[in-house]
């Protein structure tokens, strides 16, 4: 009963961590999404490769456990890169920007999703699936005045683009055929100094290649940026995934100290970020947070605080 207790155990365990550890070889995409959970797996292998060293006293799990900690400690590793180092020019100026998935079916709750956008204080919103705000888009417009997206520059409504400021040069457009108008940028005047925003929604991460795909796209339209820039929205994918690695090395956009987990609702501090918000110096990411609360959502908003600096 023992032995066959010990090779299930191991099977499993070596199976779980086998798959985790594709990657190293090939960035194969019906795995991406696996990729984004690489920590969690890892971390509950090696619980679980420890226990079973207890109880059934084998070798093998000595293996496992070093082949889960090792993995683990790759992923807070590559967590822990492309993060900001939050130092600004003297003289940024302050900026604020909130973004949110709310859900596109989360209609009931539009006037609590406003309220929350309002509160932030932020001075640029990016909302994707906003078909849900649709009946409290007047009021939005209030304190934003300028946007792009649901009726401005698209028929559709689902990435929406606002802000206090004039955006200038706004635009929107596709990623691919499944992430039709999906990404916008536009530039906003903070107090003398150009800052671009885009914003983005793309694709889940193992729908073929679309993912790696839709960041090449992004990439291609950040290659013309200079100066301020910051980058927000669902990407679908942590930012340890191959090609959210690739695509951060790639832009030299930077990412907060840790990212809060946005999805799924359920798992609270203990999900994922799939949501982010990037920025490209000389605007400088100084602290990121979620939303207290998913106000009906799936996935929980993040606010980030920047200062805004000359080239």
């Amino acid at each position: 009963m023992k032995a066959r207790l010990t090779c299930i155990a191991s099977f499993a365990l070596a199976l779980a961590l086998f798959v985790i550890s594709i990657r190293y070889t090939v960035d194969f995409w019906l795995l991406a999404f696996v990729n984004s959970f690489q920590l969690h797996i890892a971390v509950l292998a090696a619980v679980t490769a420890f226990l079973c060293l207890i109880v059934l006293r084998s070798r093998i799990f000595i293996l496992l456990l070093v082949w889960s900690l090792a993995l683990s400690g790759h992923a807070l590793y590559m967590h822990r890169e492309f993060v900001t180092d939050a130092i600004a020019a003297p003289q940024a100026t302050p900026f604020r920007l909130l973004s949110f998935n709310v859900l596109m079916q989360n209609r009931a709750n539009a006037e609590s999703i406003t309220d929350a956008i309002l509160a932030s204080n932020a001075d640029a919103v990016y909302v994707m699936e906003a078909a849900a705000l649709t009946t409290a888009l007047p009021r939005l417009q209030q304190t934003y005045p300028y946007w792009i997206g649901c009726g401005q520059g698209t028929q559709s409504c689902d990435l929406l683009m606002m802000a206090k400021r004039p955006l200038e040069d706004a635009r929107i457009g596709s990623l691919s055929y499944v992430s039709r108008d999906r990404f916008a940028m536009a530039a906003v005047d903070v107090d003398g100094v150009k800052l671009t925003l885009a914003a983005a929604h793309l694709t889940k991460p193992y729908f073929d290649e679309y993912h790696r795909n839709e960041l090449y796209r992004i990439r291609s339209a950040l290659s013309s940026v200079t100066g301020s820039l910051i980058l927000g929205g669902d990407f679908n994918s942590a930012s340890i995934a191959p090609d959210m690695r690739d695509f951060l090395n790639d832009t030299d956009l930077k990412k907060g100290p840790w990212e809060p987990a946005t999805w799924p609702i359920q798992a609270g501090q203990f999900g994922i970020a799939i949501d982010h918000i990037f920025a490209r110096k000389p605007a400088t990411l100084m602290a990121l947070e979620r939303l207290p609360q998913d106000l009906g959502s799936n996935h929980y908003g993040l606010v980030a605080d920047f200062m805004i600096a000359a080239p």
